[in-house]
């Protein structure tokens, strides 16, 4: 079953625009906690997580490290309490947390995360 395929665009009246939320963490299993966690309190519909590297400069030094970066899918509603969740649970001191408008998403797909996030 395919839920953005099934998602009827006439499910959306008045659509309620689409937000990535954004972090990085250093291991596969802190990522699938904070996936798991957001999508099971309905606070993002789904959550994509990919392998990086990230050079940056941290306490004077540069560094280099491999990390994993989630991309949550969610609504403009749920955004700050997704946020506010994640700086909660992040297991970084400083955690890089942002968002991103989605600037065009097709209706179906909106119908779904609005539904899956309790914003329908």
């Amino acid at each position: 079953m395919n839920p953005v395929a099934d998602a009827s665009p006439a499910t959306v009246s008045a659509p309620t625009p689409l937000i990535a939320v954004i972090t990085t963490v250093a291991t596969e299993a802190d990522a699938d906690t904070l996936a798991r966690g957001a999508v099971a309190a309905r606070l993002a519909a789904c959550v994509q997580v990919e392998a990086i590297r990230s050079t940056y400069r941290w306490q004077g030094q540069v560094c280099q490290e491999p990390e994993q970066r989630l991309l949550f899918k969610t609504t403009a509603h749920q955004a700050p309490a997704l946020m506010q969740w994640l700086a909660a649970q992040h297991p970084y001191e400083l955690p890089s947390i942002y968002t991103l408008p989605v600037a065009d998403a097709s209706p179906a797909y909106a119908a779904w995360v609005q539904a899956e996030t309790g914003a329908a």
